[in-house]
Formats: structure tokens, sequence, C-alpha cells
């Protein structure tokens, strides 16, 4: 679908390459510059202490099927081929601190006015305004803490949880890939390029938005409570006799509930006063959870599936990584692709957001080694071999 776009890719770690990546999936030509050493993600596992892994699949995930180049910016000739390559490009993907690009004649403004026709995408911890918007904010910090996600799925009275790795970050990346092309959009009737603005922050309070839109109004939202205290009890999770965790849950209005008692086989509770309508269910909630607890605790999941399913009840298992990516229906929905590596093999991994049936929409390669297209894409920028020769004697190309 993108054959044709060239992207110029100036980020590391995994909001904004994770974009990048999804374009290079869809046949966008994607080019990764990256500094000296290449992309500190690169080093994922060294840096929890796993050494000698022969494949890196975070960095796998975000950046195959990319060009790689490495260019010193801090370096004149370095930037000048930086330069060269944005000025022939559609799109330019940044995740560099605003203040950095100022400095280096890279922001918006600078570029914009070089190229008019240019998709300038920016990703931030905390917007481009403001007090903080030179500040440093991965999502573990600007997406889950500082927005208020983590007090949100904090249990209440509990501490507060870890972020499991790159959640946030690939939410922003989806919100870039969006904002991207709806500027090409407007590219195409206007013929002038603008700046796409993401931050952290605000794809956190967008995800959130249900939570937030309910504090906005009314001053205070529902805290995330234990199982026995939850505000809609049979909107839970609730465990066989097999072991199994399956997640309940019932649509808007009171539909659902003579079904979940038909299928638990509790259909004496149907009247019963103390659970009739919702707001009994509330406030006899605990009580309501442990007759249900001893109705699932009796069955196997294979039983319960069954009597949900016949009375069209939305329920789903508590599936592990290690079940979820092999999950027949996760490969049906086109979930997981493979990644094609330079030994002829294929690695599995995560699929893009969004699939195109009948296109080719899945990897076209593996992600690039540091520096390994630097010299192709310099010739096609048309510098001559002594000119290339004399930026990697320079240290401004690798």
């Amino acid at each position: 679908m993108l054959e044709g776009l060239k992207v110029i890719e100036l980020a590391t770690y995994i909001a904004a390459p994770g974009a990048g990546g999804v374009m290079a999936d869809w046949g966008a030509d994607v080019i990764k510059v990256e500094p000296p050493g290449g992309d500190p993600i690169r080093q994922f596992f060294a840096s929890v202490g796993i050494e000698g892994v022969a494949v890196n699949p975070v960095f796998e995930l975000d950046n195959r099927g990319k060009r790689g180049v490495v260019l010193d910016t801090t370096k004149e000739d370095g930037r000048a081929a930086l330069l060269k390559l944005i000025d022939g490009a559609d799109v330019f993907l940044t995740n560099v601190r605003p203040g950095g690009l100022q400095r280096s004649g890279l922001d918006h403004h600078a570029l914009l006015k070089r190229n008019p026709r240019l998709i300038f995408a920016t990703l931030t911890g905390y917007g481009l305004d403001g007090p903080d918007a030179d500040r440093p904010g991965m999502d573990a910090a600007a997406f889950w803490a500082r927005s208020g996600l983590a007090a949100l799925f904090r249990p209440k009275g509990g501490d507060p949880i870890q972020l499991r790795t790159a959640f946030g970050d690939h939410v922003a990346s989806m919100a870039i890939v969006s904002g991207v092309l709806a500027a090409l959009y407007e590219r195409q009737r206007t013929g002038k390029g603008r700046l796409v603005e993401a931050a952290l922050l605000r794809v956190a309070h967008y995800a959130g938005g249900s939570d937030f839109a309910i504090q906005h109004t009314y001053g205070r939202t529902a805290s995330n409570r234990p199982r026995r205290d939850t505000p809609n009890p049979i909107i839970n999770y609730f465990k066989t006799r097999d072991g199994r965790w399956l997640s309940l849950l019932v649509r808007q209005g009171e539909a659902d509930w003579p079904k979940v008692c038909r299928a638990l086989r509790l259909e004496h509770l149907i009247d019963d006063p103390r659970f009739a309508k919702a707001k009994q269910r509330r406030s006899n909630g605990p009580e309501l959870v442990d007759l249900m607890d001893a109705a699932f605790a009796a069955r196997d999941l294979s039983d319960i599936a069954a009597s949900l399913d016949a009375e069209e009840i939305i329920w789903a298992p508590v599936l592990t990584a290690a079940e979820a990516i092999v999950d027949p229906q996760t490969i049906a929905s086109g979930a997981v692709v493979q990644t094609p590596q330079r030994d002829g093999g294929y690695i599995n991994a995560p699929g893009a957001p969004i699939r195109f049936p009948g296109a080719d929409d899945g990897p076209k390669g593996p992600a690039p080694l540091v520096g390994e297209h630097t010299r192709a894409v310099l010739a096609e920028l048309g510098y001559s071999d002594a000119e290339i020769h004399a930026l990697y004697e320079s240290g401004a190309a690798a």
C-alpha cells in the first residue's frame, strides 16, 4: 500500500521506530539513521544481564524490512548527508527531543522550509509545548506513571504495577502511523506537508479515555478493586475446576443476568432479591462472587465453555503468552507473521495491527545490521566512492 513512500527515521528505542516498522511492512522504503554504535535497543538483552542472545526479537519487531545507515550528525558532513536524505523524503520520523533538534537545525521549522512537502512526524514524552516539553520520557514514565494509568491499574490499597515491555510505546506507534497517513492524505489535496505531533502522555490519555472522561465529568473514577469488591461482580475473572481462569463479560442492562445463571446452573438466583438487579448485585457483590466461584470451581473449562456459548455469553480464557501465540484464532486473525532472516529462515513475530487481505502487508526482510546500507544509500544520494570513503575516514558515516 505504501510502495514509493520514502521515510527517513532518526529515532531510537521503540515508539517511533515501531511506527516506521509498520510502514515498512506496508511497503514504504524506511531508512533508519542510527548514531555511531547503533540504536541502544539493539542491546536490550545485555541491558537486563542476558548475554549471547543470537536474535534480538525486540529490535527485529520494530525494525524489520528497513535499510540501516549510520551517520554522526554531530559532524557537519554527517548532518549534511542526513539533510540530503530528508530533502528527498516524504516523511521524517524522529523521537529526538525538541531542544536537540533545534540545536542541530533539524527542527520542523527548518526542515519544512527546505522540503515543503515533508511530513515531519515527532514523538516525544510530553509534547512540544509546556514546561516539560524537553524532558525525557519513556513509556513507563510518560505513558504509564504521569498520565494516571499506573494509578488506575493499581489494585486498591496495593503497590503500582510495572508496565509490560514497550506496551505504551506500541500504542504510540499506532497513533503515529495514523497521524502520518492523515497528513499524507491532506498533502494530496494541498501539496503541502505538515508537522505531526505524537506524545506518550497524550496517547495515554486517549488509551485510558473512558476513565478519564468520567473523571473530567464527575470528578472521580472507580478504583481497580479486588475480585470480590468489583462494582459489577459478574464482569470478573473466575477459576474452573481444572485450574483455568476465564474472563466473563456481560453486556449493558439486565438481559445477560438470567443467561449467566442458567449457564452456571444457578437458576434459583435469577429472581433472588439480593442479585436480581445491578444495584443489588453491587451491594451484595462479595456474596455473589463466592456463589459464582463455587459454581465455576465445580466444573472444568470445557464444560463451562459449552454452557456459556449456548447462552451466547461473552467470555474468553486467560491464556499465557506461550498459549496465546499458538492459539488457532490468533493465527487465523493474522496476529502472527514470519520475518525473513539472512540465513534463509524465518522467525515468528507479532504482525502489524491492521492487515489488508490480498496485499503484501507483512515483513519484507530482517532488521538491518548496524550501518548495513550506509554505502548504498550514500551512493543513491550521489556521493562518489571517494566522498563516501572520506565520510567513513572522518567518522561522519559508518
